[in-house]
């Protein structure tokens, strides 16, 4: 039985946002398995004086739920700095599509990866200027973690009165 996507995930899928590829970027993300058949470029230009990422775009071969993780983590991170942007978890990027079911749970790992390999690459580019040391943490982090031993993540319920 295929996965019950939500609205949001639907929506992003069928009209992704950001995709396509950056020419000269001054970060590249590319992240996946090509085993499990999910692979995800994350293209990233940078503002040099401010290190806020002025333009984001991806190119992702998957399924819907990483096509829709994709284009959410580029709306999630497009005008903030590196390091805000590195800090936009997978679970930021579920609660946005409004939950993932759990087979489906490493597509919104791999789309923080992608952001985390951008920002990793824009650095080795940039060997001038200073990882910050909780950017460099959390690349280090993500560079160990399985996709696939995701836990579920359950978007948090807002109830009206």
């Amino acid at each position: 039985m295929a996965p019950m996507y939500t609205e949001e995930v639907l929506e992003h899928f069928r009209n992704p946002r950001n995709m396509g590829e950056i020419e000269e970027p001054d970060g590249v993300g590319d992240v996946g398995n090509p085993v499990c058949g999910d692979l995800m470029r994350i293209t990233i230009k940078v503002a040099e004086q401010t290190e806020t990422i002025t333009d984001i775009k991806f190119k992702t071969f998957g399924c819907g739920a990483a096509i829709a993780s994709s284009s959410a983590v580029t709306e999630l991170v497009k005008g903030k700095t590196i390091r805000e942007a590195i800090e936009v978890s997978n679970k930021t990027v579920v609660e946005m599509l409004g939950g993932l079911p759990p087979v489906k749970m490493h597509c919104s790992v791999l789309a923080e990866q992608g952001i985390a390999a951008a920002a990793r690459d824009y650095y080795e580019r940039h060997p001038e200027k200073q990882v910050p040391p909780e950017v460099q943490e959390k690349i280090n982090k993500l560079d160990k973690t399985d996709p696939h031993a995701a836990e579920e993540v359950v978007p948090s319920q807002h109830h009206e009165k």
